[in-house]
């Protein structure tokens, strides 16, 4: 029998930088999708903002959610920046993402919950 484990994560960038627009928002998906699938994680929904991530994703309850988010942060981090040297100026140190992230199982938010709250997000970003 498989199992998974449903979560939804939110992280933001160091400072709290409206960094995640533009092209640096855009690419930022794709680290995070690769890393995912490279861990067997499904993203169920995923929300880039200005300065923070949602994702809403599914994963085998082996993966600890601490080891989900260093996984993806650390990968969505270093592409940062190798495509956009310029961000190492902002970000001394190379640390993009804040210390510490937000997450919750569905099982305490349900997954219709979870969507309601990432729709206004999404719009938002149109």
């Amino acid at each position: 029998m498989l199992s998974t484990t449903q979560y939804h994560f939110v992280f933001v960038t160091e400072y709290r930088h409206q960094v995640l627009k533009g092209d640096v928002g855009l690419k930022v998906r794709e680290p995070i999708r690769q890393t995912c699938q490279a861990f067997e994680i499904e993203i169920l929904k995923g929300v880039v903002s200005r300065d923070h991530v949602h994702l809403f994703v599914s994963a085998p309850p082996s993966r600890a959610p601490s080891e989900i988010m260093r996984r993806i942060e650390g990968r969505s981090s270093i592409k940062r920046f190798e495509s956009f040297p310029d961000l190492r100026k902002r970000y001394w140190g190379r640390h993009f993402w804040a210390r510490g992230y937000f997450c919750v199982t569905s099982g305490e938010l349900t997954q219709e919950q979870s969507k309601e709250y990432l729709a206004p997000h999404f719009d938002a970003q149109s």
